[in-house]
């Protein structure tokens, strides 16, 4: 059944910095081809980390220098809070790094999947566990967290699933059509698709419920040339909260999420036929 087609293609060359935006891209098992194929661990606290703890990484770009395949990403240049450019093959690059972020990390390629200690979590900031779980998640007292029952059990000892740098599954789509209604429900807020760090921006007609991907789970929606399954909404963090570029901070919209949408935004995914996509590509559900 065709229900819309795709509007934006984006992938993440360091996780949680600032994407590229792409005409058309192969989508592999493991998803886009260098999409958060590099990392930043926290030599401090142990742990690849993301800007749930490391904001300042929201104010950082990264692109790649040359195009990156399924089996070698490259290396990618980086701009930094401050407007300066530093490169990964830089003998520099941790010290310049941990001066720009505030604190002292490394910067890691994605590392094979056997490499456990690598993924494996770093000490949290707070002893309590629900105190840590409402600082990720960016809740005030009193607001329930997240239905977590479909992330990956790994993600419990493991900062990422092991072989990949991502928050729990391949592929992230985002339709227009609930950004749309988002920007409805939170009319001081600027709803911009850069604050969910999608891979796939849909075109969909107008849904029921303004957030037709969040009725997509178990079931395979074909994106171009690539056949996904949909696993869960994407339950979103305080990230989605934080400054960056022509974008405030703005707690507001969490605070939305939690009231409207029960804390999601989009629909994770896992690559079941890959294949590729580009601009324009007919979405279809099978």
């Amino acid at each position: 059944m065709h229900v819309g087609s795709v509007a934006g293609i984006w992938r993440y060359p360091v996780k949680s910095m600032a994407g590229e935006r792409l005409d058309a891209t192969p989508v592999g098992l493991l998803g886009l081809p260098g999409d958060r194929a590099w990392a930043v661990r926290d030599e401090e606290r142990g742990g690849i980390r993301g800007a749930k703890k490391i904001p300042e990484l929201m104010r950082s770009e990264a692109r790649y220098l040359a195009e990156p395949t399924a089996g070698r990403a490259g290396d990618v240049e980086m701009r930094l809070p401050d407007g300066t450019t530093l490169r990964s093959d830089d003998p520099a690059v941790a010290e310049r790094l941990s001066s720009a972020l505030g604190t002292r990390v490394t910067l890691w390629p994605l590392q094979p999947a056997d490499q456990l200690d690598h993924f494996r979590r770093g000490a949290p900031t707070h002893a309590d566990l629900e105190l840590e779980l409402r600082s990720i998640f960016g809740l005030e007292p009193g607001e329930p967290l997240p239905d977590m029952s479909g992330l990956p059990p790994e993600i419990l000892e493991f900062e990422s699933p092991p072989g990949t740098y991502f928050d729990a599954f391949p592929l992230l789509l985002v339709s227009q059509c609930s950004l749309t209604s988002l920007a409805r429900l939170a009319p001081g807020s600027k709803i911009d698709a850069r604050r969910f760090r999608p891979n796939f921006v849909l075109e969909l007609p107008e849904a029921r419920d303004g957030f037709p991907e969040h009725e997509w789970a178990g079931r395979h929606v074909r994106i171009g040339g690539l056949t996904a399954e949909v696993t869960i909404p994407c339950m979103r963090c305080v990230m989605t909260t934080l400054p960056f570029d022509d974008l405030p901070k703005d707690p507001r919209i969490m605070r939305t999420l939690v009231r409207e949408t029960r804390q999601c935004l989009g629909a994770y995914a896992r690559v079941a036929e890959p294949g590729i996509v580009r601009i324009g590509d007919p979405v279809e559900l099978v």
